[in-house]
């Protein structure tokens, strides 16, 4: 009877993902036509997504996210620092052990799809799914690079009165923090980031491979409950980045492997499984 349920549950589970995937599309063929030349020429296409979880947590740092807002104007921010979630064996991850639910169906859609969730009941987190079975980054920080005057606005709006101005380094420091400051909604979720003409991801001629190759491979942060993958090294931040939301003065001493996929143990990934969260998520 267990065994019957579980089946059932998991073919509504493969329904609910088949349906998101197919209103999603409607929805950015609607949209598709404000897409300009331009974009099409800048934008990183569907190829850059298709990476395991945490080769691209490591690719996304020093790619540019663009959101344009309703009024035309783009806010834009330099991603230095995210978080690779694996699921099936990562505890950590929303969907630990194969786990579908309405919240999560982002995280088993096609790689660039846009998984926003909300944390504490207030605050929101953007993550993008990668390779692998329910994988997915989470995009921890940014540097603002244009719009700050926008996103100081978004993000005082939600602070207290009186309450000091913020340096721009202090904008978009955080993963919550960044969806306020780049005004990224709940309505995000599910979109594709490889084509949708609201939001999408850059490559930033200005970023140096000498800079992107310095990266830190740290702990994850907030999820101390799970034990053993609350150690996994699956935070990666540019080194020396102001942004950065928190620094790991230790794993900066460490070695710094070139490929962390070296590191996992066997019973570390599976080959079909993959993701994200803040179990906070």
């Amino acid at each position: 009877m267990a065994g019957k349920k579980r089946k059932m549950a998991a073919a509504a589970g493969d329904q609910d993902v088949n349906k998101r995937e197919k209103q999603t599309g409607e929805e950015e063929e609607k949209r598709s036509g404000s897409l300009t030349g331009n974009d099409l020429q800048l934008r990183l296409g569907e190829e850059f997504f298709q990476q395991p979880c945490i080769s691209l947590a490591k690719a996304f740092l020093g790619k540019v996210l663009v959101h344009r807002c309703a009024d035309g104007a783009e806010l834009r921010g330099r991603i230095v620092e995210t978080e690779a979630y694996l699921g099936g064996e990562d505890q950590a991850s929303h969907s630990a052990g194969g786990k579908r639910t309405k919240r999560n169906t982002a995280m088993f859609m096609k790689p660039g799809t846009i998984y926003v969730y909300p944390i504490y009941g207030i605050h929101l987190c953007m993550n993008v799914s990668s390779e692998g079975e329910g994988a997915a980054v989470l995009l921890r920080s940014v540097e603002p690079l244009q719009g700050q005057s926008v996103m100081r606005r978004l993000r005082e709006a939600r602070r207290k009165e009186g309450a000091r101005q913020l340096k721009d380094k202090e904008l978009c420091n955080g993963p919550s923090k960044l969806c306020q400051a780049l005004d990224i909604p709940r309505g995000f979720d599910c979109r594709d980031l490889a084509s949708d003409p609201e939001v999408w991801l850059e490559g930033d001629p200005n970023t140096s491979p000498a800079e992107t190759n310095n990266i830190v491979a740290a702990p994850r942060v907030g999820i101390k409950s799970h034990g053993e993958w609350a150690k996994k090294p699956w935070r990666f931040y540019l080194r020396g980045h102001p942004c950065v939301s928190v620094l790991n003065k230790e794993a900066e001493r460490q070695p710094q492997p070139g490929n962390v996929m070296n590191d996992l143990g066997s019973s570390d990934v599976q080959p079909d499984t993959g993701q994200n969260h803040v179990k906070r998520t």
